[in-house]
């Protein structure tokens, strides 16, 4: 199968210029200025288009066990919702049950997604119980399995959570056998604290929620996490960076020429706390950490601009309204996470490119590229180039339309973005040379997605 993409602007971390490509089979076979038609299967006309690799969401979780319930997404709708905004490929997150194995873990995400991911996806392995036997099993996860980056928990104590010793021991492994550490970093104690305080004195509202994740959890834990990498030498990353204050502790550790990468999210750059003046309808945006100020998202947009921060995720976490419900009477037991796997390129382009806080070419490392070296598969996903898989997206720059639940294709039934007007719409998906999104329409089955085998990271200067 040959499809000629013709006369758009294709564009990179790098660079953005016109120019046709062409897809043959599964792989980019050729980019240049006027290539022949002969022999074309479909010729598509991107004049006055955008050319772009495929998004790469670094974080999501899909049909996974938090707070009593299930997030209301599995790997169909949530991979499926992804193409359709033009996220081709997803990294989600293994759990480890305290005291189980990481192969159990893992034989259980996948029974999650085989045969029902429509897009291309790989793991990371949260380690929430690290020992000698769980140390052994990291390396076989590197070596064998493709699973490089490990994700850790500053916060969720009794469930999540492991002590500094523990990280120390999981960083000194990782960084031997060629691996990642990433994390969630927020201080666990400082936060159970509060939230106790809040709810024996009756206030049981999301507001608390809010209120019970001051800025300062989330810095000193960055700090934390920074001078821990430090000490160790194991490569790190931050998910979900919210504020300045982590920002600027990141930023210090430059200062001893240290890189720690950061994520973000479309909605910490997005939305801000007011939103948690609405009564329990805030509990649509109750998500650890909480949406932060606008001075935070200020700071987030300079962040991506000063390469302080790599990559926008989604940290894609959606509930059904009865499953927030759960928490009606006290806010701690309302869900973590909202929807948004389907909107982040959109939401980032507009935001982002059309209104000037940022470049195309750092669009595109934003939403790709940088979460293809950074965890271990580039050049294999995250550009356009001659030989790399033809994850490729036709995106119109200048179409306006409003996000909806009525009309977005997450299984969630509701929106956090209700009635805002993006710029910039995803046209045509390309998943390893298939058609994937095309006139609004899913046109791959269930089983499509493959696992994505990873290597080192790739993005260290």
């Amino acid at each position: 199968m040959k499809t000629l993409i013709k006369n758009g602007t294709l564009a990179t971390a790098e660079a953005s210029f016109g120019a046709d490509l062409l897809i043959e089979d599964d792989k980019i076979a050729a980019i240049g200025h006027n290539l022949s038609t002969e022999g074309i299967d479909e010729v598509l006309d991107a004049t006055n288009k955008l050319v772009i690799p495929g998004g790469i969401d670094p974080h999501v979780h899909l049909d996974m066990p938090f707070m009593g319930t299930f997030s209301s997404d599995d790997y169909t709708t949530g991979t499926r919702a992804a193409m359709h905004g033009g996220t081709t490929m997803v990294i989600d997150f293994i759990l480890q049950k305290q005291g189980d194995t990481l192969r159990n873990a893992l034989t259980t995400w996948q029974a999650k997604s085989k045969d029902k991911a429509i897009g291309d996806y790989s793991y990371h392995m949260a380690v929430t119980d690290f020992n000698d036997q769980v140390a052994e099993e990291v390396k076989e996860m590197i070596q064998k399995e493709g699973i490089t980056s490990f994700k850790t928990f500053m916060a969720y104590k009794g469930a999540l959570m492991i002590d500094d010793g523990q990280m120390v021991g999981l960083m000194k492994v990782v960084k031997e056998h060629g691996g990642l550490v990433t994390v969630h970093a927020t201080n666990g104690d400082m936060i159970d604290a509060l939230v106790a305080k809040f709810l024996q004195d009756g206030k049981t509202s999301p507001l608390y929620h809010y209120l019970s994740q001051p800025e300062v959890t989330e810095a000193e834990a960055s700090a934390r996490f920074s001078d821990l990498l430090h000490y160790t030498g194991c490569p790190g990353y931050i998910v979900h960076m919210t504020c300045e204050g982590a920002l600027n502790a990141v930023r210090r550790a430059t200062l001893r020429n240290q890189r720690v990468m950061v994520e973000t999210c479309i909605q910490y750059l997005m939305l801000d706390a007011s939103l948690y003046d609405k009564g329990f309808e805030s509990a649509k945006w109750v998500m650890s950490p909480p949406l932060r100020e606008k001075k935070d998202q200020t700071a987030l947009w300079a962040g991506l601009n000063q390469g302080l921060i790599q990559v926008v995720g989604t940290d894609h976490c959606p509930f059904m309204w009865n499953q927030k419900e759960l928490g009606k009477d006290d806010f701690s037991k309302i869900p973590n996470g909202h929807p948004a796997i389907e909107h982040r390129v959109e939401l980032l382009f507009s935001e982002g490119v059309a209104k000037n806080k940022i470049t195309l070419s750092k669009f595109v490392e934003a939403t790709s590229t940088r979460a293809a070296q950074i965890f271990g598969m580039y050049p294999q996903k995250g550009t356009l180039a001659v030989g790399t898989d033809a994850d490729v997206v036709i995106f119109n720059p200048t179409t306006k339309h409003k996000i909806s639940a009525k009309t977005h294709h997450m299984h969630c039934d509701y929106s956090a973005y209700e009635g805002v007007e993006v710029t910039g719409k995803t046209e045509t998906v390309f998943l390893r040379g298939q058609k994937a999104i095309h006139n609004n329409e899913c046109l791959l089955k269930p089983g499509t997605g493959k696992f994505i085998k990873r290597g080192p990271t790739q993005f260290l200067g």
